[in-house]
């Protein structure tokens, strides 16, 4: 079990990190100097959502040495519970944020995840902003491959063989986690990013809303205009009516203290 930073808040049923995103990147710099691994998960709405219906996920996230605010309301709860979390940091940033961190420390990157041709893309972007960033391999395993032991067995043997020193894995939760456990097992010097969407970002399939909409915490507005279809019942069913509550907890919590 990861040791929990003395700097953390709990959100709903996940302990997220007061860290910004240069924070993250520093930690990790230091862990590979020491020869140490560790995996990252980037926890929004739709992540504490889930964590929190079911303890099997909660479990799981909580066997990741990080765990970061990814998602405004997710940053709103843990200041209003009375813990500074500085910002917003986002699996999509990360990608590019510790992809500039390995290609500084000469270190290595495997991009997992993501439809045909889309990691080499992303790829090949990553290299082309950090001279220098070594890309150990790519892989975008087929839908339902988690399903498949021998097909999960062959995508953990495919970063096995290549050694990477960074593992970016964007399968979306908690298929790139269940993921993550074992390649841990296999890699325990490596870092693994949960990323979500953020391979298929960085090869610029869609571009992320402007800054200022991020720092609004309007970006699921964007991502929803985007893929309407996909994501309308996650985000206005399921997700919405989670934040309010998240937030409603933790001024909860934080009048509990003060009284």
């Amino acid at each position: 079990m990861p040791q929990i930073p003395q700097s953390h808040v709990r959100v709903g049923a996940v302990d997220v990190w007061s860290v910004s995103e240069s924070g993250v990147a520093d930690h990790v710099t230091r862990s590979w100097q020491r020869g140490e691994g560790g995996a990252i998960v980037t926890a929004n709405v739709d992540i504490v959502r889930a964590a929190s219906r079911a303890p099997e996920l909660a479990a799981l996230i909580a066997e990741s040495e990080m765990v970061v605010a990814d998602g405004m309301p997710v940053v709103w709860a843990g200041r209003l519970a009375g813990v500074r979390v500085p910002e917003r940091v986002t699996g999509a940033s990360l990608v590019f944020t510790l992809s500039e961190a390995a290609a500084r420390e000469g270190r290595s990157v495997y991009l997992l995840g993501g439809s045909d041709g889309i990691p080499e893309k992303a790829a090949d972007v990553l290299r082309a902003r950090y001279p220098g960033l070594r890309v150990a391999g790519t892989d975008s395993p087929r839908f339902g491959f988690d399903t498949d032991p021998e097909a999960t067995a062959e995508a953990v043997a495919k970063v096995v063989e290549a050694k990477p020193d960074l593992v970016l894995v964007g399968l979306g939760f908690p298929k790139q986690e269940r993921l993550i456990r074992l390649l841990r097992a296999e890699l325990p010097e490596a870092w693994f990013l949960g990323c979500g969407a953020g391979i298929p970002m960085a090869a610029g399939e869609f571009r992320r809303a402007s800054g200022v909409v991020q720092k609004m915490g309007a970006e699921w507005l964007h991502r929803l205009a985007l893929e309407p279809r996909r994501l309308a019942k996650r985000y206005l069913r399921d997700d919405l009516p989670f934040a309010f509550r998240l937030l409603s907890d933790a001024l909860r919590i934080r009048f509990s203290r003060e009284t």
